[in-house]
């Protein structure tokens, strides 16, 4: 709180970029944690929360007659433009968000303050609904071909791994050592993803430090333990996913790449994916594109194509269909990706910001696109998880590696994201996905067409807080509730055909009463007849007396009865027919929020691109 100077502003008007109504007026609040908009109207007090973590930008514009406007640009696409009274307040406002927009130690951030009221335990149940060991288990690892490594223990070989890395049985700590020396920040080979059906693997490391000339024996028989450990295979593929003249550029400062006449059987592969600059560049120029006001198609469409986002989305899914490997909590986090740098949680070095893992969610998104029915989650669990590395309200995406958060009691101090995200799974669920999608269709073979006919423009990302944009019922929260009443509507015909089921039971055991009944009743009469018929009166109404006293209505009981539980049946049960609609809730769509939840407020060349991935296939 010692950095907010003016933690209340009054009549502050809130622009709306994207139409000419009038602007709201409201009051602006500073808190530690979030910048909160107030609508001053007495209807309905509608409020815009921004949290601190996610202010990518703050630009303090030329005052106007109006006011002194002040725009607020956010890690997550959205764009606040504020127009302030006083040039003062406006200046004051500024100065505070500014250091709450670039804390200095991971503890300023929301995650470590966060309660949402979970017991210890609960916690620690949150943390562990991800579990790398089981992952490498449903693998089939470890095996005859792989074990597990405790040479990392204590992050003495490289401080970016696990403690636990999976590797080559046949590799010695001599030989990984020895290769992890010739490796840039020590990044050895190290197993990614295993297929059991073939062998087949993926290895990850860093660029070699061969220079011009250099090479490192240990090296080359690391990679020739990676290509033995599969028997099936001759060679392996070694691939840089940089462009050629780059990997060549840093050969100068004694990096470089793997030279094929130094290692037998292997098949080197540049895929050219640009480094970090130019990918930050890409995205700032599409979303100057985003924020035009009313502009024509042909407008929109250069700007989009002059970005070059597409073609950079196009370089990462080639290289993703070449390589296939996508698994955020292993590859991302234990492996050491630069959360702090990539997507600046502190104050740093913007050259060192860019949106390698907002590429990466949407290249799972165009797949998504692709194939629509191949994926349990939609497209609203991918921006959530997009909005949670940027918003540090939970601690998964924080630090540069597995050894800052330990070293932070990460798991201790700070909530986990998927126990959130489980919770809420129903929010979460592909209305279109089929269990069976690959026994019926198999692999997933992405089409390779070029960009400007294949690939889109993700308008649920980077278009989400602009309403006028977006049709006023999302498509899959539609199939989401017809999918719900469908469900619906089929256990109540399961529970309808159970109880037509019993009434015929019912009715058929009645009739076989009535029948043995009748029968009865014949075998007393000709028993009756048999005897000596009467002479007197008397005679008649003493012999009477014998047989057994019956009501009239006695052999329609059961009937009765039948008539009697169906009339219960409709007295006590409601009309699901008329119910159907409102218990499935497809009438109260328009009021169901897009983002489904309360947690969404209104030394390398870049990417990790000196890391090469071997392919065992």
């Amino acid at each position: 709180m010692e950095h907010i100077r003016m933690p209340k502003v009054e009549n502050v008007r809130l622009l709306d970029r994207l139409s000419s109504r009038k602007a709201a007026v409201g009051t602006l609040y500073l808190t530690a944690t979030h910048v909160i908009f107030v609508e001053n109207g007495s209807e309905t007090r509608k409020e815009t929360w921004v949290l601190h973590s996610q202010i990518s930008s703050i630009e303090k514009q030329a005052t106007t007659a109006t006011g002194c406007p002040l725009l607020i640009r956010c890690k997550n696409f959205q764009v606040i433009q504020l127009v302030i009274p006083q040039e003062r307040d406006c200046h004051d406002v500024y100065i505070s968000l500014i250091r709450l927009a670039r804390p200095v130690k991971y503890e300023e951030l929301y995650c470590f303050s966060f309660n949402p009221k979970l017991d210890k335990e609960e916690r620690e149940k949150g943390w562990k609904l991800v579990n790398l060991s089981e992952e490498y288990n449903r693998m089939g690892i470890p095996n005859s071909y792989w074990q597990i490594s405790d040479v990392n223990r204590e992050y003495g070989v490289c401080d970016s791994y696990p403690t636990e890395v999976y590797v080559p049985k046949s590799a010695t700590a001599h030989i990984i050592v020895g290769s992890s020396k010739f490796r840039s920040r020590r990044r050895f080979p190290a197993l990614s993803y295993y297929c059991k059906d073939n062998n087949a693997s993926i290895c990850r490391s860093s660029q070699p430090l061969s220079g011009f000339s250099a090479r490192c024996l240990e090296d080359e028989q690391m990679l020739q333990a990676i290509r033995k450990a599969n028997p099936g295979s001759d060679f392996i593929y070694v691939v840089d996913t940089r462009p050629k003249l780059n990997a060549m550029a840093n050969r100068a400062a004694g990096k470089g790449y793997e030279n094929e006449d130094n290692y037998s059987n292997i098949k080197f592969q540049f895929i050219g994916i640009e480094n970090i600059h130019v990918m930050r560049n890409s995205l700032q120029k599409m979303l100057e594109v985003c924020e035009m006001k009313s502009p024509s198609m042909s407008d929109f469409l250069w700007g989009l194509e002059n970005s070059g986002w597409l073609k950079h989305i196009k370089a990462i899914m080639d290289a993703g269909i070449f390589i296939a490997k996508v698994l955020i909590e292993k590859d991302w986090v234990s492996f050491g990706h630069k959360f702090n740098h990539r997507y600046g949680n502190l104050d740093g070095d913007p050259k060192e910001i860019s949106p390698v893992i907002d590429q990466f969610l949407e290249c799972v998104w165009q797949l998504m696109e692709q194939f629509p029915c191949a994926f349990e989650f939609n497209e609203r669990f991918l921006i959530h998880i997009q909005h949670h590395i940027y918003s540090c309200q939970f601690g998964n995406f924080l630090c540069n590696s597995q050894k800052e958060r330990r070293e932070l009691k990460i798991q201790e101090r700070t909530y986990s994201l998927w126990a959130h995200l489980w919770k809420n799974r129903a929010d979460y669920l592909n209305p279109l996905y089929r269990p069976d999608h690959r026994q019926i269709w198999g692999t997933l073979h992405p089409q390779m067409a070029p960009c400007n006919f294949l690939y889109k423009f993700w308008s649920g990302m980077y278009n989400r807080f602009e309403k006028g944009l977006h049709p006023r019922q999302s498509v899959t929260d539609y199939l989401m509730a017809v999918k719900e009443e469908t469900q619906q509507l089929e256990e109540e015909l399961a529970v309808l055909g159970e109880r037509l089921a019993n009434l015929q039971k019912l009715q058929l055991n009645g009739n076989k009463v009535k029948s043995k009944q009748q029968d009865r009743s014949k075998e007393l009469a000709l028993s009756a007849s048999s005897n000596s018929l009467a002479n007197t009166p008397q005679e008649y109404s003493n012999d009477l007396k014998s047989f057994p006293s019956r009501s009239p209505s006695q052999g329609d009981e059961e009937d009765s009865a039948l008539i009697l539980t169906q009339d219960n049946l409709k007295s006590s049960d409601p009309d699901l027919s008329a119910n159907s609609d409102q218990e499935s809730g497809v009438e109260d769509l328009s009021c169901r929020s897009p983002s489904a939840g309360g947690c969404l407020p209104s030394e390398d060349s870049g990417k990790d691109s000196d890391e090469a991935v071997c392919l065992a296939v």
